[in-house]
């Protein structure tokens, strides 16, 4: 398939709710065959279809759950289910959080420790993904909050989220020159 840019962080397509998908088609196939593709060669934990231009309610996963097996799959119209959020902010060897459209930036998020997605595969066939705990569960919740239209900075602490605003403005994202970055030619460190 074939690997497309990724959207950064102030593009539109990240701040606005995707839309359901009432038919899979060829179109559909194609996107998560790509979103595979594209998540592998940026290093990500998974991708949302608003993270490469796309506004359908899709999202892919490939990392480890709690008991740190690797789990990989897709799902489309996931519907969201968490255990409580902790108040406050995490440690950041416990916490922190990244995401493929703030390239390079890391920062500690509050994440419920379990959760559950809902919804169906390509072929219409119900699926269940869940984590009590390991990254799994924080990338459930981290790319459903992408296709509601939310990015991860936007759960920070008034602080923390102060240091993201710093860091996006010195990576030169607010210019709206930048709106894309190409993993197969650019690091995220270096966008």
């Amino acid at each position: 398939m074939a690997v497309r840019p990724i959207t950064v962080i102030g593009h539109k397509a990240l701040h606005q709710p995707t839309k359901k998908v009432r038919e899979v088609t060829d179109e559909i196939r194609t996107l998560v065959a790509d979103m595979f593709d594209t998540n592998e060669a940026a290093n990500g934990a998974g991708l949302a279809a608003n993270q490469v231009g796309a506004r359908w309610r899709i999202f892919i996963y490939d990392c480890e759950d709690g008991d740190d097996v690797q789990q990989r799959g897709h799902v489309i119209n996931p519907v969201l289910e968490r255990g409580p959020v902790p108040p406050g902010d995490p440690e950041p060897s416990e916490g922190s959080e990244g995401c493929l459209s703030v390239p390079g930036e890391w920062f500690p998020t509050s994440r419920a420790t379990w959760a559950r997605v809902t919804g169906t595969d390509l072929d219409g066939n119900p699926v269940v993904v869940e984590s009590d705990g390991g990254t799994l569960a924080r990338c459930l919740q981290h790319e459903t909050d992408h296709l509601d239209g939310k990015l991860y900075v936007e759960r920070l602490s008034p602080t923390l989220r102060q240091q993201a605003r710093d860091a996006v403005k010195k990576r030169g994202w607010t210019d709206a020159h930048i709106t894309k970055w190409d993993p197969l030619t650019q690091d995220a460190e270096d966008v």
